[in-house]
């Protein structure tokens, strides 16, 4: 039977190769992030309405088994997009990694044989910095400005304004030979999705408002007269645990929840439309098939298969075991990594307990078959191996002694990297065993994003008495208890994560900005001076920040030579860093010269338009220069920008307080009060607000407010 069907894909391959048969329509991949396949009617699901996926579906070939690579996003999409496994493009991780400069990718090779190309995203995750946007012509990664230290996760634009530009886009086409990529978030964390759709649960809301946008776009090709010749895929990157095996959302395990994905394609025409393959296939093979429909060859090293012919011929493909892992729980907890390999039938993982699961009898795994199937057990374990076998982990970047000298000058005894390659997966913690920490980390997050922060620190502190090691748990730490005003807790904190990632310069940073919070300057300068130091050179944003703090250092130390010398620094290493101008707008600001400073923060304010992490306090300062040139509209709106991107900005609540007392406003006063308390729960800004009581005559409500900070401060 085997030589049956090698024989018959020989013929097909044959029939089609001296044809060198292609199409001249469009190329569409749409990549709907974090949607499980069983999430969907077309998989068999009926817990949400999708018409628009489910009408395209009927027109389409449907993968019943489809598997990505890696439970994260970058990592995913750069597989998709390369044809290569992650241990070949070398993107492990969300953080930290990008494509290669040389890499050849799936838009590159398109444009070269003449099809326009652009891909439109929606997520921070998936910027133009990763590389993975290399080989479009246009690549949009534009994300609504977000506040320095935003989680990258929640740096999203909403599918439908992404939509809005791929429509643009298509207006401008003359022609129908293009490749559109086109990315939603949605039903990505925080699952919010619009209230029309509140009949579901979040999750599965946000997997309806996704469908109506695919929906949205499908019309339109419709109407340009494009959706017959075109050839549309539509697939996930991962799927989303949702409690399954103990994980709520994805990153940690690689069990079916997490990395079957959907997988639909449509040819010209619907040809092939009806089949159903249950043979299992992979992200690599999205790219080669698609070369493959448009008479390009694949690159000789690209690992993926073509589909096409089980798509128009319904020829089966050889059976190729499928390689996924997650890097996750080692770079970011030092537990052991997970790499598994999926057949037709079972599922290895590699782990420090090694599993088995029967998918056919058993598709939840739940049943661990490793030792009672030792001969199933070998042979992949074997298999898997061989596939990685002389693949390094990578390594954290090396410290170097006059590094390792000035950390110990600060304080650092000790100080080590996470865990390194040569370290073997056998020897470090179990995911499986690890679980309840990581999901006590997440109702942490969970408990911060809903500001329940008082809530959020002993569970975090629970973590690391057990867990002391976990970098990330020291940050998410630190910037808690500097919400609370607790700013020698956090710097307690951050100078942990600094010992375990010594190679960081953002945990260096970030004492620094804590440091210069409390008015310890000098200490703040020589953390600063060292991030800039240890940010690698190609890291542009890294040096960025690193500068920028010292620029703002400098400020705090009325030095304006030392502040314009770090902000002309700081735009040269990220040009899109406009801190030259922000520092001259606020040396004049300090100096009172309120008209002159305000063309400076304007353009520092043209510039960022096209960053997407904005700028600490340009808004206030703007709205503070506004207010005192009797703007007061104006003022207004750029107070009301700084509270929304930075609800900590203590000043800017008492900014607009004020100004909204002086315009006769009072009531919006007092609201802006009662937000500054709400979001800036500290005993400082108790303090301020009992100062703007006192301002405005209202000498009672000053003392209760006062009297409260006393008891906020007795609480340190």
């Amino acid at each position: 039977m085997l030589a049956l069907l090698v024989g018959l894909s020989l013929l097909w391959y044959g029939r089609h190769a001296s044809t060198g048969s292609s199409h001249a329509g469009p190329i569409i991949l749409i990549s709907i992030d974090t949607l499980r396949a069983d999430h969907l009617p077309a998989y068999g699901y009926t817990g949400v309405a999708t018409p628009h996926l489910d009408a395209l579906a009927r027109d389409s070939a449907i993968f019943e088994r489809a598997y990505s690579h890696s439970p994260q996003t970058l990592p995913a999409h750069a597989s998709i997009l390369t044809g290569e496994l992650p241990f070949e493009h070398g993107v492990r991780d969300n953080i930290g990694f990008s494509v290669k400069p040389n890499q050849r990718t799936l838009p590159q090779l398109l444009g070269a044989h003449g099809y326009g190309t652009a891909g439109f995203v929606s997520s921070f995750v998936l910027r133009q910095d990763t590389g993975v946007g290399q080989g479009f012509a246009l690549y949009d990664s534009e994300m609504p400005p977000a506040a320095p230290g935003a989680a990258i996760g929640q740096v999203q634009r909403d599918g439908g304004e992404t939509l809005a530009r791929v429509e643009r886009w298509l207006d401008g086409q003359a022609g129908s030979r293009f490749f559109l990529f086109f990315h939603l978030y949605e039903p990505h964390t925080p699952y919010r999705p619009p209230a029309r759709f509140a009949r579901y649960s979040a999750y599965d809301g946000e997997i309806a408002y996704a469908d109506e946008i695919v929906g949205r776009l499908l019309d339109s090709l419709k109407r340009r007269a494009l959706y017959d010749a075109a050839t549309i895929v539509v697939l996930s990157d991962h799927g989303e645990g949702l409690g399954d095996h103990g994980e709520r959302e994805h990153g940690v395990f690689i069990y079916d929840e997490s990395i079957r994905v959907p997988l639909i394609v449509k040819l010209p025409d619907n040809r092939g439309a009806g089949r159903r393959a249950s043979a299992p296939v992979q992200h690599v093979d999205v790219a080669p098939t698609l070369l493959d429909l448009a008479g390009v060859a694949r690159p000789a090293e690209w690992r993926g298969r073509s589909l096409r012919p089980l798509l128009e011929d319904g020829v089966a493909l050889e059976e190729q075991g499928i390689y996924s892992e997650s890097m996750y729980p080692r770079y970011h907890f030092g537990w052991s990594e997970l790499t598994s390999l999926t057949d037709a039938r079972y599922r290895f993982i590699k782990a420090p307990r090694t599993e088995l699961y029967d998918l056919t009898s058993d598709p939840r795994e739940t049943n661990n078959l490793a030792g009672a199937r030792a001969q199933t057990e070998a042979a992949m374990g074997a298999a898997l191996d061989r596939l990685t076998a002389g693949r390094s982990l990578g390594e954290p970047s090396a410290v170097s002694n006059e590094t390792r000298e000035r950390l110990q000058a600060l304080g650092y005894v000790g100080t080590q990297s996470a865990v390194g390659a040569a370290v073997p997966g056998v020897a470090l913690a179990d995911p499986k065993d690890k679980v309840h920490v990581l999901e006590a980390y997440r109702r942490a997050i969970d408990f911060a994003n809903e500001r329940r922060f008082a809530e959020a620190v002993p569970v975090l502190r629970g973590i690391l008495q057990t867990e002391p090691g976990m970098a990330d748990v020291w940050q998410q730490l630190g910037n808690i208890l500097s919400r609370l005003g607790r700013q020698q807790e956090a710097v307690d904190a951050f100078k942990r994560f600094v010992t375990l990632k010594p190679d960081d310069p953002g945990g260096l940073v970030l004492v620094a900005g804590t440091l210069m919070r409390m008015g310890r300057l000098d200490e703040a300068w020589s953390h600063a001076q060292l991030a800039a130091q240890v940010a690698p050179a190609h890291d542009r944003r890294a040096r960025g920040s690193a500068y920028e703090t010292l620029a703002r250092i400098a400020l705090r130390r009325n030095d304006p030579e030392a502040a314009r010398r770090a902000a002309a620094e700081a735009h040269a290493a990220d040009p899109s860093l406009p801190m030259p101008q922000y520092v001259q707008g606020r040396l004049l600001h300090m100096s009172g010269r309120y008209a002159e400073a305000l063309p400076h923060f304007e353009e520092a304010l043209r510039q960022l338009d096209a960053r997407n992490v904005t700028l600490g306090e340009i808004h206030y300062y703007t709205g503070d220069t506004l207010a005192r040139l009797e703007r007061h509209g104006e003022a207004e709106t750029r107070f009301r920008r700084e509270v929304a991107l930075f609800p900590q900005n203590s000043r800017a609540w008492a900014g607009l307080a004020m100004l909204y007392r002086a315009t006769g406003r009072n009531r919006e006063a007092e609201q802006a009060i009662a937000d500054l308390l709400s979001r800036v729960p500290t005993a400082e800004a108790h303090g301020l607000a009992a100062d703007l009581w006192t301002m405005f005559g209202e000498p009672q409500r000053a003392a209760a407010v006062r009297e409260r900070a006393r008891r906020l401060e007795a609480r340190r």
